[in-house]
């Protein structure tokens, strides 16, 4: 779609360096690494807004089967916002993810994006936050844990659709599993490690995986997003000594009249997959 001297097209794998300075400036936590993973997923769901030669705008979709869309990477440069580029590129991003016949549509919303989201019928379901934890001594020992396997049982039941596709890319660098229990990921990022996702049938259960990972990224800031709906994810944050960081809303909106519920369940769900994937 071209006019004004605007186009909107795919993002491309050739785009991240450009996409990667629109992240920057947002002060956000991907890496180019994680551009790629989108756009290997979703390689027609990923949407940029070019404009005077550069990507000025982004906006990717990751769908999981008819279930549900999640929305992310909603960017803007500084000096084109108030321009609805962002507007544009949800809007084509909701007719994606329309075309693709999904139930739901859900986002994590920034304070400065909220506004726009509210404007195209998006409704607020929960508090998201993004807690830290600096640098520190390494426990003498880390918790004995099994090699990944994904318990796809176990994961749908959690977040109410399933994202094989999603987990088995993201395993690729750190995954370890607690079998019957549950399991946790983890992957560097461009300011800090991040933990996530994971999903556990019982809070020992995420904490003996949350030591595993602390013991092998103690010279590391770790960033971990949790769900306001899980409180004991929060106390366990709070209690190995992570501080809150950013807050954001988790927001939805109906694809299909007919949508039912998704039946996810967020006690199970003891941290988030990324902003961009849910």
């Amino acid at each position: 779609m071209e006019a004004s001297g605007v186009l909107i097209r795919r993002l491309r794998a050739e785009d991240i360096p450009q996409a990667m300075r629109l992240k920057d400036a947002a002060g956000w936590n991907q890496t180019d690494q994680d551009w790629l993973n989108l756009i290997e997923l979703e390689p027609e769901g990923c949407f940029a807004l070019e404009t005077d030669g550069q990507v000025v705008s982004t906006t990717t979709v990751v769908c999981y089967g008819r279930d549900l869309a999640w929305i992310g990477m909603v960017l803007t440069a500084p000096e084109y916002r108030g321009r609805g580029f962002a507007r544009r590129l949800m809007q084509e991003a909701l007719a994606y993810a329309r075309a693709r016949e999904v139930a739901w549509i859900k986002l994590d919303a920034t304070d400065m994006g909220r506004p726009l989201y509210q404007s195209l019928g998006f409704q607020d379901e929960q508090i998201v936050e993004r807690w830290a934890l600096e640098p520190r001594q390494a426990p003498t020992c880390a918790p004995e844990v099994s090699p990944f396997v994904l318990d796809e049982e176990l994961d749908r039941l959690a977040f109410g659709a399933s994202r094989r596709a999603v987990l088995e890319r993201l395993a690729r660098w750190e995954a370890v599993s607690l079998p019957g229990c549950g399991y946790a990921m983890g992957r560097p990022g461009s300011q800090a490690f991040y933990f996530g996702p994971c999903v556990c049938r019982t809070v020992d259960s995420a904490r003996r995986l949350l030591e595993y990972f602390l013991a092998r990224h103690a010279a590391e800031t770790i960033f971990w997003d949790l769900l306001h709906s899980n409180p004991a994810a929060l106390e366990l944050a709070r209690r190995f000594g992570f501080q809150p960081r950013r807050r954001l809303v988790r927001m939805s909106l109906r694809g299909r009249e007919d949508a039912q519920p998704l039946g996810n369940r967020d006690e199970l769900v003891y941290a988030l997959a990324g902003f961009e994937y849910g």
